[in-house]
């Protein structure tokens, strides 16, 4: 049994709360070992709690309810939303990257409206499970891109052509720090067409020592990695070339809290972003 099995959720908080006191306290671990910790972390899988922060459809979380196709629904719709907001209604989604599409709750959502969707994962076992719960529920294709952590721009050659969308839900706050979100942004850049829709959800961060990123310890509480101040992330996605249309907050969730989702449009003209 896993150590994580082992431990309560109040020991589990209380474990995070330990280390975020660490970072607070100046004591951060190098970027590349956070990285590589995270690459091993989400790599093996297996365990309990691994199979519900990755939201494999039988986790415990989501046993004796509908919360895992809920989760879909929901963001489905505020990506519909998004698309009405910038006039691009349309039934067509066209080809959908979804960035860390972990078990497919929200892929098989938005496959029946997408002429295809790329699923990016850096785990085997969620891009096995996402695949499969796609061919089950329609006919879109799925694609399957396996990445390293310590190297997300591979996806960008390997996708090899251009997105309409580009999706990440409960992702940015597992990442290694807030700088490897940027890497994820322009990567979103660099996939989308001129004027093509991200919609990100981030955690944000209210500037109490217990939002802020914890830079150290991934392996503790992945899902309570990085968070940015709303203002923060809505300058850094306009340094990597995505114009901010549209922001919801969502205090609390059934998942967690300090959720915000950001709809990002493409700029045109992408030999003018730096970086």
């Amino acid at each position: 049994m896993k150590l994580h099995d082992r431990l309560s959720w109040a020991q589990v908080q209380a474990r995070a709360a330990a280390q975020l006191l660490l970072s607070t306290a100046g004591l951060h671990q190098p970027e590349e070992r956070i990285v590589s910790d995270s690459q091993e972390f989400w790599h093996a899988g297996g365990h309990a709690s691994w199979r519900e922060d990755s939201h494999l459809r039988d986790a415990r979380i989501f046993q004796g309810n509908d919360l895992w196709n809920e989760m879909g629904h929901r963001h489905l719709d505020l990506l519909e939303q998004g698309t009405r907001l910038v006039g691009r209604d349309r039934g067509d989604l066209g080809l959908v990257v979804d960035w860390g599409c972990g078990g497919g709750a929200n892929a098989v959502q938005i496959a029946p409206k997408a002429r295809e969707v790329v699923g990016v994962d850096i785990s085997p076992t969620s891009l096995q499970e996402c695949s499969r719960q796609v061919a089950a529920t329609c006919d879109t294709p799925f694609r399957s891109i396996l990445i390293d952590a310590r190297t997300p721009e591979s996806a960008v050659d390997i996708i090899a052509e251009p997105c309409d969308v580009f999706v990440s839900f409960y992702v940015f706050e597992a990442f290694p720090t807030p700088e490897y979100g940027e890497r994820i942004l322009r990567i979103a850049h660099r996939l989308l067409v001129p004027g093509g829709l991200a919609l990100i959800q981030i955690t944000y961060d209210t500037g109490n020592w217990r939002s802020r990123p914890r830079r150290r310890s991934y392996k503790s509480n992945p899902a309570a990695m990085t968070s940015y101040p709303l203002p923060a992330f809505w300058a850094l996605a306009e340094r990597c070339g995505l114009t901010p249309r549209w922001l919801h907050l969502v205090p609390q969730d059934t998942l967690g809290k300090r959720y915000a989702y950001v709809l990002l449009q493409n700029a045109s003209n992408k030999d003018a972003i730096a970086g």
